[in-house]
């Protein structure tokens, strides 16, 4: 499908030659991540002044040419300027799995830069929309306090229905999804390995109901593998999870070169210029 979306933007960056042409892309909850969601997250990191930390890990056997030896650099964290954020890029070092999907991004506060244990963590898997990810990153930093008091959960679903998603009729306090009826945003129990600083995130038994938390997915079809997923943890302060929100709901278009195949079909596309 292809239409032109709001004719009157300026032009995008020219187009790499030899390479794919870049386009405004709309809804951006099905966008995809452009391939590049490590710089995409990782360059705004960097202009705020959190630090990055690389490790290099490797092997040497004895009696091994130097060409031969096997290392893996994985640049895997970066901390905020007072210690007490952390964005740590998991695709790197076998990360665990937010349903089918591994995790790309996991974002993580304590309330003490010396308190040895993160109050909540955020996961995000390839495939979220960059932006969504930067801008709750940009509203994590901006706060004096990361942890705190929790506003109420309205805020995350006022903050689609701007932007016309609808709410579940069932359970319309706590859910909302986008209106073709793909991508989801629900406050409900929290998968499994989900860390918070809520005790019952690791006392919880088979049959005990766990914390809850926002958890946010996009399904192209019913019963197929989901686009990407985000799961936030029950301490994720709720005004963060609707800065995500609003960001990831936003009718404005974003510049992609790559356009995921299980929605391509779906996408509004027009050239930069």
């Amino acid at each position: 499908m292809e239409a032109p979306l709001y004719p009157d933007f300026p032009p995008g960056p020219a187009t790499p030659r030899g390479g794919p042409p870049t386009l405004w892309v709309g809804p951006r909850h099905l966008a995809g991540d452009d391939g590049r969601l490590y710089d995409a997250v990782a360059d705004p990191l960097t202009g705020l002044g959190w630090t990055s930390l690389t490790i290099v890990r490797g092997r040497h056997e004895p009696e091994e040419v130097p060409e031969d030896r096997q290392v893996v650099r994985s640049t895997v964290l970066h901390i905020s300027p007072d210690t007490r954020c952390w964005a740590q890029w998991c695709l790197a070092d076998e990360p665990f799995r937010l349903g089918d999907l591994p995790i790309a991004w996991q974002i993580s506060a304590r309330a003490e830069a010396s308190s040895p244990l993160a109050q909540w963590s955020a996961y995000f898997t390839p495939d979220v929309p960059g932006e969504a990810v930067v801008e709750f990153l940009l509203a994590l930093d901006a706060r004096d306090q990361p942890t705190g008091p929790l506003a109420g959960p309205d805020l995350v679903l006022d903050a689609v229905a701007v932007h016309g998603w609808l709410r579940d009729p069932d359970e319309p306090q706590t859910a909302a999804s986008d209106p073709t009826f793909t991508t989801h945003l629900s406050l409900g129990e929290v998968p499994p390995l989900i860390q918070d600083g809520d005790p019952r995130s690791l006392a919880g038994g088979l049959h005990e109901p766990g914390p809850y938390g926002w958890q946010a997915w996009s399904e192209p079809a019913v019963g197929a593998r989901c686009l990407w997923a985000a799961s936030f943890s029950s301490g994720v302060l709720h005004d963060l999870v609707a800065v995500f929100a609003d960001a990831l709901s936003s009718t404005a278009p974003v510049l992609r070169r790559r356009l995921p195949e299980s929605t391509r079909d779906r996408l509004l596309r027009a050239p930069t210029c």
